[in-house]
């Protein structure tokens, strides 16, 4: 059988390799796009608890980690949210902003997947599904991928595959591989965006407390959040926890103020010159869920009216409150994790197009690139921009 020939071929019809291939179809190329999974974007489906946070109208270069942090400057500015939300406005997809500039569709994020399912069909895109990569070669001009459909031969070569997260929707690290074939650096991957463990004492604290959910601000050395924290029977989650997971280093305290916007010493010791006679616990559940001031409490050994509770004392319970010390044991890992922290070293690549700085044609986009978005659809944001500025130069 004699080999498909295609301007562009992409691995991976995920949020990128669709966007991309759409994109390089757009421009008047033929395109073959495969993947080998049996449904289109996956990820897209389960995310935002299947609303799909497909973007984030405040996305800039701050919201990205990278160990080249101006990499994403070129394609952000290229290819902006706003151009995503009129893409979403065009195709008439009901959304509505949730919080901290997060947008998220009314009905679906099927409607995400299925607008950019159309947008490839109507580009000419062919769309291969449960269809497997067993080689991918280069002979100095076009790149040849073995197929278990057959083989296709392309001028470029689009590597869209995704990173480790969420195995269960079929994660790999095949991505990650043909980089290294074609001689790119990898920057060490971990869990990301992904919830923290925590030892059995805390453990135990975090059950009793099990559906309690607090604004805070968590801190790690490197970096701080103020979101929701949630207690579970797993123990602390919420945005909060997700977005700090990305900083903290194993070993290392992250501290979590439970009242960020309150000095609670000032607060205490206001309380204490104006109710002497009230209790600490009723004291404190003024500046914390009730069963959490209760918590809180309980740890603090303080049995006596605010009246008699010496101020050191009452400094000790606020420092609880507004500095809170908590060492993670670990994460859950990939299992859970939204992104996959490193990737494809971006000293390899061209920020302006996505391509390979050591073979021209070979492009790599989305969460297989060192570059990971904080939490509120920033990731995905990275995707339609990396595989709109892929499509366009490949």
């Amino acid at each position: 059988m004699a080999p498909k020939n295609v301007d562009v071929a992409v691995i991976g019809a995920g949020a990128a390799g669709m966007m991309a291939a759409a994109t390089a179809g757009q421009y008047g190329k033929s395109v073959w796009l495969g993947d080998h999974r049996p449904n289109p974007g996956e990820k897209i489906r389960i995310s935002g608890g299947g609303r799909c946070n497909f973007t984030n109208i405040h996305s800039r270069a701050e919201n990205f980690l990278s160990a080249n942090p101006h990499f994403v400057k070129s394609a952000l500015a290229q290819y902006t949210a706003r151009d995503f939300i009129d893409m979403v406005e065009r195709h008439g997809i009901a959304y509505h902003e949730k919080k901290l500039g997060q947008l998220f569709c009314d009905h679906s994020a099927r409607d995400i997947i299925t607008m950019l399912v159309d947008n490839c069909r109507d580009a000419g895109v062919e769309l291969a599904l449960n269809t497997s990569i067993d080689g991918v070669s280069h002979d100095g001009g076009r790149y040849r991928l073995t197929t278990s459909s057959g083989v296709i031969d392309a001028r470029a070569l689009i590597v869209a595959c995704g990173g480790l997260s969420i195995p269960k929707i079929g994660a790999t690290g095949f991505g990650y591989d043909l980089a290294r074939q074609f001689g790119h650096e990898i920057i060490p991957t971990r869990a990301a965006l992904v919830p923290l463990t925590f030892d059995d004492d805390l453990l135990d604290q975090c059950r009793d407390l099990a559906g309690v959910s607090v604004d805070a601000r968590v801190n790690s050395t490197a970096m701080g959040f103020q979101e929701g924290l949630l207690f579970t029977h797993r123990g602390l989650s919420g945005p909060s926890v997700l977005q700090i997971s990305s900083y903290w280093q194993d070993g290392e305290d992250i501290a979590v103020d439970l009242a960020p916007d309150t000095d609670a010493r000032d607060a205490l010791i206001t309380m204490k010159r104006q109710h002497p006679k009230q209790d600490c616990a009723t004291a404190l559940s003024k500046l914390l869920p009730k069963r959490l001031a209760q918590s809180v409490m309980a740890g603090s050994g303080i049995t006596t009216p605010l009246g008699e509770t010496p101020d050191r004392a009452i400094e000790a319970l606020a420092n609880t409150v507004n500095n809170w010390q908590v060492t993670p044991a670990g994460s859950e890992g990939y299992l859970t994790a939204e992104v996959t922290l490193g990737g494809v070293d971006t000293h390899g690549l061209n920020s302006k197009t996505m391509e390979s700085r050591h073979h021209p044609g070979l492009f790599f986009i989305g969460e297989v690139v060192d570059v990971t978005g904080h939490l509120g659809g920033y990731n995905f944001q990275w995707a339609w921009s990396s595989g709109f500025v892929a499509g366009q130069n490949a």
